[in-house]
């Protein structure tokens, strides 16, 4: 007798809000990012550490509410954890949790980082810790979280999903991040127009820094032997090249993920943009507003212009031609920077970001703009050799 036939097995399904392969999400890379440099802000200098006298450690958990407070610091606290709420939020909703879950993870995170820098600043000098910091910095995450979920209900999620898959390519969330990230760098000021990576003789000031009070000092007075001689000027010719790269480089790190044609064009044009707001507000912030136009010399518009053209005349190349032509852009950029010579108004405004309120958004911005040309380097180089090229153009 012939057994009957068995029903095939069921197969579970995920639920509808759980995507069974995540897509790479530029909220996450935002995140990361943005929790790193909260933390670099919180602690700079990172020296001098001590154990607080009398001090058990029961009594460092319990932060106090502080006798004096300005309006300037309780706005940044508050504001400056916004955005961290915020990503968190989106980058939870993305891995799949669901919006009750999200909204938890975009309310704890930021206020448990926040409680953790505040109880380690007692180990360091010149910072105090405050309950009304954590509390500032906690309201603010809320704020942050409120405001994407309003975004999300409103149905920009969807949007952002379409209008991502019409332009880029899969598996591009990191690069758009660091897109994102690109006018952020010209906050701190730059010594090169729309030139970021970081300059021989800096490197040279925090090697001297860390290494000249080392018993091995003398083995490293190579690294700051010239410091302070690169005292000349950059030539026009340089300075314009360097321009030009410095926004030609950034365009065709957006074309290894854009698609071909119009797209790339409208990229161009916002890449202009934005370059120029970014660098007049950080011109604005340091000097005034009355000279918010003094960084623009006589070849940022001739700069400008040939890094257009060549952007431009890439608009219809493939996504990897795009990433090797990258690769060299950025690479002769980051060389150019680092060889370009001091300048007195860019040490004053140094100073001020150092030493004044600026401080605040000195790591964002410093540490953006020293490592943007780096991570664009890897990511592509990462697209560079990738063995699964994109399914259309």
């Amino acid at each position: 007798m012939a057994r009957p036939a068995r029903a095939p097995a069921r197969i579970p399904r995920l639920p509808a809000s759980v995507p069974e392969h995540p897509r790479e999400s530029s909220a996450l890379t935002l995140t990361v990012v943005f929790a790193g440099l909260v933390i670099y802000a919180s602690l700079y200098p990172f020296s001098g550490w001590f154990w607080p006298a009398g001090q058990p450690l029961s009594a460092l958990l319990v932060l106090r509410w502080p006798r004096y407070h300005g309006g300037f610091d309780d706005w940044s606290n508050f504001v400056g954890y916004m955005p961290l709420g915020a990503l968190v939020y989106a980058s939870a909703l993305r891995r799949g949790r669901r919006p009750l879950a999200a909204g938890l993870i975009g309310l704890v995170f930021p206020s448990a980082l926040s409680w953790t820098m505040e109880f380690t600043q007692h180990f360091l000098p010149g910072r105090y810790s405050s309950l009304m910091d954590w509390a500032l910095n906690s309201l603010g995450a809320a704020a942050g979280v409120s405001l994407a979920v309003a975004i999300h209900s409103a149905g920009a999620g969807g949007r952002w999903a379409a209008l991502r898959e019409n332009w880029f390519v899969p598996r591009s969330g990191a690069t758009i991040a660091l897109l994102v990230l690109w006018p952020i760098g010209f906050l701190y000021p730059r010594n090169v127009p729309f030139g970021l990576g970081i300059t021989w003789e800096r490197l040279q000031e925090e090697a001297y820094d860390l290494l000249s009070d080392h018993p091995l000092a003398p083995w490293f007075e190579w690294l700051w032997a010239s410091l302070g001689e690169n005292t000349g000027t950059m030539s026009k010719a340089a300075e314009g090249f360097a321009v030009a790269l410095g926004l030609l480089g950034p365009c065709l790190v957006a074309f290894a993920i854009t698609r071909r044609g119009w797209r790339r064009a409208a990229v161009v044009v916002a890449a202009v943009v934005v370059g120029l707001a970014a660098n007049t507000l950080s011109a604005a912030l340091n000097f005034g507003p009355v000279h918010a136009l003094g960084w623009v010399t006589s070849t940022v518009p001739m700069g400008l212009a040939l890094g257009a053209l060549l952007a431009l005349a890439c608009v219809f190349i493939g996504h990897r031609p795009a990433a090797a032509l990258g690769l060299v852009a950025l690479s002769v950029n980051v060389a150019l920077v680092a060889q370009a010579p001091s300048d007195p108004y860019y040490a004053d405004s140094l100073q001020q970001w150092e030493q004044g309120r600026f401080i605040h958004f000195h790591g964002l911005a410093q540490w953006v703009g020293w490592l943007w040309p780096f991570a664009a380097l890897v990511a592509l180089f990462r697209r560079l050799v990738d063995s699964d090229p994109p399914s259309r153009a």
